[in-house]
C-alpha cells in the first residue's frame, strides 16, 4: 500500500489559494475595465486627456509653434485672425501658441509631482500598515506633523527656497502632496495583511518584502490610480498659482499661470487672450481628468461589481 505523503497538502493548499487570489484580482481588473467603457463621460475625458498629451508632444518635438519663444515687435497685440486665433501679445507671441506649450508644462508638473507623491505615500503607507508598532508611530507622527501646516505656507515656502524651475516646483509639490496616500495605503495594509492570502503566501516562505509589494500592494493598486489622478490635478492647479505668483517657472517657459499674470496687466485695454486661453485650456483639462478619475474610482469600487 502506498503511503500518503502529508507534508506535501500544507504547500498544495496554499499554492492553490495563492492562485485563487491571482485569479480573483485579474477577474476584478477586467470587471473593472467592462464598467469602465460602460462610462460614456469618463471615455469621452480618457480621449481629451489623449487630445492634450498628442498637442503637448506635438509641441515639445517642433511641430507646432516651434518659434513661440521669438518676439515680434510688429505683430504686438495684433487682433484675433486665421494667423492668430486668440490674438497676439505684447511681444508679438502667439497666443494660442503659448497656451498649447502651456499643456506640456502643465503635463509634466502632472506626471512627476503626482509620480514622487504617490511613490513616497505608497512606500510609507506600506511599511507602517504592514510592520506597526513604533515603526507605524513614527511614519503617522511625520505625515501628521506634515499635513499639520497649512499648504498655502508649505509649498510657496519651499519654492521660494529651492528657486523658480520646473524642477524645483515638482520636488515642492511631490514633498508635499503624500500624506493623504499614505494614510489611505496604512489602512488598507491594516485590513489586508492578516488575510488567507497573505496566510498563504507567508507558509510558502515569502518574505516581507514579498508580502508587501507581490501581494498586498496590487490589491490595493486601485488607491494608487485613483490617488494618481487626484494629484495630476492638484499640481496643475498648484503650479498655476505659484506661477502666478511669481514662484513658479521660468519666465521664459510659457505657463498658464504666466499667461493669467500677463492678463491682469492686459484688461484695463481690453484684451482678453492670454486669459481666455489660459482659462480654456486649463479648465479643458482638469475638467477632463477629474470627470477620468470619478469614472475610474467607480469602475474599481468592489462595491460596484455586481452592478
Amino acid at each position: 500500500m502506498s503511503m500518503l505523503n502529508t507534508d506535501s497538502l500544507p504547500l498544495t493548499a496554499t499554492t492553490a489559494s495563492a492562485s485563487k487570489n491571482t485569479t480573483s484580482r485579474n477577474s476584478l481588473w477586467w470587471d473593472a475595465f467592462r464598467r469602465f467603457k460602460k462610462n460614456t463621460l469618463g471615455v469621452i475625458s480618457f480621449y481629451v486627456i489623449l487630445l492634450y498629451v498628442i498637442v503637448a508632444v506635438l509641441a515639445v518635438t517642433g511641430v507646432l509653434y516651434p518659434d513661440i519663444a521669438v518676439p515680434n515687435q510688429a505683430d504686438s497685440y495684433a487682433s484675433i485672425s486665421l494667423a492668430h486665433p486668440f490674438g497676439t501679445d505684447i511681444f508679438g507671441r502667439d497666443i494660442l501658441g503659448r497656451a498649447i506649450h502651456g499643456t506640456v508644462t502643465a503635463i509634466s508638473i502632472g506626471l512627476l509631482a503626482s509620480t514622487l507623491s504617490l511613490v513616497i505615500g505608497l512606500v510609507l503607507g506600506s511599511v507602517a500598515g504592514y510592520f506597526g508598532g513604533k515603526v507605524d508611530a513614527a511614519i503617522v507622527w511625520l505625515y501628521t506633523t506634515v499635513d499639520s501646516i497649512p499648504y498655502i505656507l508649505l509649498i510657496p515656502s519651499l519654492t521660494f527656497v529651492l528657486g523658480r524651475g520646473l524642477i524645483n516646483v515638482f520636488i515642492a509639490v511631490g514633498l508635499t502632496s503624500w500624506v493623504t496616500t499614505a494614510r489611505l495605503v496604512r489602512g488598507e495594509f491594516f485590513k489586508h495583511k492578516h488575510r488567507d492570502y497573505v496566510m498563504a503566501a507567508h507558509a510558502l516562505g515569502a518574505n516581507d518584502r514579498r508580502k508587501i509589494f507581490g501581494h498586498i500592494l496590487p490589491n490595493v493598486a486601485h488607491l494608487a490610480f485613483v490617488q494618481f489622478g487626484l494629484g495630476f490635478v492638484s499640481a496643475i492647479k498648484i503650479e498655476v498659482i505659484l506661477s502666478y505668483l511669481g514662484l513658479g517657472v521660468d519666465p521664459s517657459q510659457p505657463s498658464w499661470g504666466l499667461m493669467i499674470d500677463d492678463a491682469k496687466n492686459e484688461l484695463a485695454r481690453p484684451y482678453w487672450g492670454n486669459l481666455a486661453a489660459a482659462t480654456m485650456f486649463m479648465f479643458g483639462l482638469i475638467l477632463s481628468f477629474n470627470l477620468f478619475n470619478d469614472a475610474l474610482r467607480e469602475a474599481l469600487d468592489p462595491k460596484m461589481k455586481n452592478k
